[in-house]
């Protein structure tokens, strides 16, 4: 199938083999392979033309955004689609490395979705709820300047990566970081998301977990997303790879399970069993499409599956 996996390289579908069945063994160092990996792929990548960067949407060096705006003319409002990077909640940013994450920014503007790569607080310096209040200001930003950024403000999406992931989540599903209990979203996308704030002995991410979260097991059962959805939740799509940080697979499919009784339907699901953590999320942008295709089906209609 054109833009399927077998339209990688053969070396880097090689090297995800090779990688993905001992991916927990060295998560930080496997991401940095993968990231090196996909770069020359996503150098050669089409991109927009016009990108304004460093824009604050809050008062803190971190809350700023920069947007990606499609190169042709639109006689309507174009979706919108703001994006979460991860970094184990107390690193990284919107630009992990050169081509990452602008590559998912780039793909969907291309689309014709105007992309907002936000950024946000790290911690220790800003503790939960510190994200989920962050990704809430970045969207009432958007949706405030919708008119000038040529957005309808009734097709805003949210898409999280990882620790992104459970920021998206947490302000979607839980109304006590949204402004009047209302999330405004059109939809999110969530992308091997932790969606579950644990401190499992098998999680090498626990002590980011607890300098986030903490590490009262109450309160982490409290701060984790997928105890908060409901039959308002926004339509989700999940997505997640065959080698993913432990047990992220499954809490997606915990996820999934909730919402589908909450909803009373399940939710859209996107599984790529030859895709790590990482190239899930850098492969964007490439010959393999599987993944923006299926995003981009779910902007075109939430609710379809």
């Amino acid at each position: 199938m054109s833009g399927d996996f077998n339209a990688l390289p053969e070396d880097l579908r090689a090297k995800l083999a090779a990688v993905g069945p001992v991916w927990s063994s060295d998560i930080a160092g496997h991401a940095r392979q993968m990231y090196e990996a996909f770069a020359p792929l996503l150098q050669a990548a089409p991109r927009v033309v016009r990108i304004d960067r460093d824009i604050a949407f809050g008062p803190h060096p971190r809350q700023v955004l920069d947007v990606y705006h499609p190169d042709d003319a639109a006689s309507e409002p174009r979706p919108a689609l703001i994006f979460v990077h991860g970094g184990a909640f107390v690193k990284g940013d919107r630009t992990v490395s050169d081509e990452v994450y602008a590559n998912v920014l780039h793909r969907f503007a291309r689309a014709g979705v105007v992309g907002i790569n936000m950024e946000y607080r790290l911690a220790p310096q800003a503790p939960f709820p510190g994200g989920s209040l962050d990704v809430a200001l970045c969207t009432a930003w958007v949706r405030m300047n919708a008119q000038a950024l040529g957005v309808d403000p009734s097709r805003v999406f949210l898409m999280g990566h990882s620790a992104g992931g459970a920021h998206a989540a947490s302000y979607a599903y839980d109304r006590r970081w949204q402004p009047e209990g209302v999330h405004g979203l059109a939809g999110l996308i969530l992308v091997s998301g932790r969606v579950r704030a644990d401190q499992a002995p098998d999680n090498p991410n626990a002590a980011n977990v607890a300098a986030y979260y903490g590490t009262n097991p109450r309160a982490l059962e409290d701060a984790s997303a997928v105890n908060h959805v409901g039959p308002d939740s926004p339509p989700t799509l999940i997505a997640y790879g065959g080698y993913e940080n432990p047990l992220l697979d499954v809490y997606a499919l915990e996820l999934a399970y909730r919402l589908g009784l909450a909803r009373r339907r399940a939710p859209r699901m996107v599984v790529l069993p030859e895709h790590n953590h990482s190239s899930i999320i850098a492969h964007i942008n490439t010959g393999d499409d599987r993944l923006a295709r299926e995003v981009l089906a779910f902007i075109a209609d939430p609710q379809a599956l």
